[in-house]
């Protein structure tokens, strides 16, 4: 197994044409494409998200909880909503 050559890239391409046909090409690489793109942006909001999360100073003493959320049930149904308790976690990551 060595090097590819001029011939083998030639011979793999004219297989994926065979394969996949010349109509289907443009549109796979386009979709390739728009995929890389979304995985970069979600990549980059999650490093973002790192970056901010981390406070430089601890939270001060007088601040409000958060409001309780609620979780809804189908429009219309209004005796399955509940309130949600959500753990609070005071730990430091």
């Amino acid at each position: 197994m060595g090097r590819l050559g001029p011939t083998e890239i030639i011979l793999i391409l004219v297989v994926v044409i065979l394969l996949f046909g010349a109509k289907k090409l443009p549109d796979m690489a386009r979709s390739l494409g728009k995929s890389a793109r979304i995985l970069k942006s979600e990549a980059k909001a999650m490093k973002d998200e790192n970056k901010s999360s981390a406070p430089a100073d601890p939270p001060a003493t007088g601040e409000q909880p958060p409001a309780q959320r609620t979780i809804q049930a189908a429009p219309g149904d209004v005796t399955s909503s509940r309130p949600v308790t959500e753990p609070t976690d005071t730990t430091k990551r």
